[in-house]
């Protein structure tokens, strides 16, 4: 049955709602009593288990709302503006740029903290094989580039074949589930992989990352769009699911999603190297990437809980903590130290820091 609400009803909503912005723009008490976060799907996993323990340790509490956006899409939900309305956390995959910075900063944001939570790697995988069925694949990221760029040297991609890209490959179709133009795991296959293995076969690309950006983006890190090259939304649990029904796929997500599903999938090997959390934690896996928590500072005082949550957190991402035990990896104990200061002292991030 459609509800409708009258005039009289949406004044007050809105009048109601006007009233919850100001109180938390101004860094009072505020009406919302629930903290909220958006963003990264690999995060997700990991605000939740927090917010699950928070609200364990605090009956009184609300269960925060976490939603799984993606990175890119959660930082406009963030930067939107100051107030009730508006998420206090962002969950990132990687590191926020200058131009959400500013975009942030021109809503009126106000400072925000920087919290490092720990490591991750965007992991390749395929479908488990069965005993006896020979090894797995194993690519560099010369081989993912020429794969799935749209351009690769300059010239459309053709290859319909692994064995088109290198001919050590199976003669099997090339198809990738992977995550949207919006996810920071996208992100981080560009920056990561897709770059990694664009300069190393084609001269040009160093020469452009310094003279022409959009130009070395074009040919280093544009995916391809004629279907081989699946995306597959922010639901990395989907992946896995499509992998299990295409033996001959690779996905690409997050390394938790692949412990999590370790007996249905087999990590696929990078230049020689296993994703795993020894692999990732050493750097050694050439997908290794710091994953992020953003935190308005002008909430911790207006959301109930906010400040509480965040420390939550610093007690659950060690290496012997739940946060681990759930598939992060846990960061050095130097950058543990760093990002547990950075939330005791609410000190907000440098944005000469940031990239571009």
């Amino acid at each position: 049955m459609m509800r409708v609400r009258t005039p009289g009803l949406l004044l007050t909503w809105a009048l109601c709602l006007a009233g919850c912005q100001d109180q938390a723009n101004g860094g009072g008490g505020g009406a919302r009593d629930q903290i909220t976060a958006v963003g990264s799907s690999t995060v997700y996993p990991f605000t939740t288990l927090v917010a699950e323990t928070f609200v364990a340790n605090q009956p009184d509490a609300k269960a925060p709302v976490i939603e799984s956006t993606g990175t890119g899409a959660g930082m406009r939900l963030f930067c939107a503006g100051l107030g009730a309305a508006h998420p206090d956390i962002e969950d990132a995959s990687r590191r926020m740029k200058r131009s959400e910075y500013a975009g942030c900063q021109a809503n009126g944001v106000g400072p925000i903290m920087e919290v490092q939570i720990g490591i991750d790697g965007i992991a390749f995988a395929e479908a488990r094989r069965p005993a006896g069925n020979g090894p797995g694949m194993r690519l560099t990221p010369a081989d993912l580039y020429r794969a799935l760029a749209a351009t690769p040297g300059g010239v459309r991609n053709a290859a319909r074949l692994w064995r088109d890209v290198n001919p050590a490959l199976p003669a099997t179709p090339i198809q990738v589930y992977g995550p949207p133009a919006t996810s920071g795991t996208r992100d981080a296959l560009a920056e990561l992989i897709l770059t990694r293995g664009c300069e190393a076969i084609d001269p040009r690309a160093r020469t452009l990352a310094r003279t022409d950006p959009e130009a070395h983006k074009m040919l280093c890190t544009r995916v391809r769009e004629d279907g081989v090259y699946v995306d597959a939304g922010e639901n990395d649990n989907l992946i896995v699911q499509k992998l299990s029904a295409n033996p001959d796929a690779i996905g690409v997500f997050g390394y938790s999603y692949l412990e999590q599903n370790a007996g249905t999938v087999d990590g696929v090997a990078i230049d020689g190297v296993t994703p795993s959390y020894a692999t990732i934690a050493a750097g050694a896996y050439p997908g290794s990437r710091p994953l992020y928590l953003y935190v308005k500072i002008a909430h911790l005082k207006a959301i109930p809980g906010l400040k509480a949550f965040l420390q939550s957190y610093t007690r659950a991402w060690g290496p012997e903590g739940p946060l681990v035990r759930r598939g992060l990896i846990a960061a050095p104990p130097a950058v543990r130290a760093r990002a547990a200061a950075v939330v005791a002292h609410e000190t907000p991030l440098d944005p000469a820091d940031l990239p571009s």
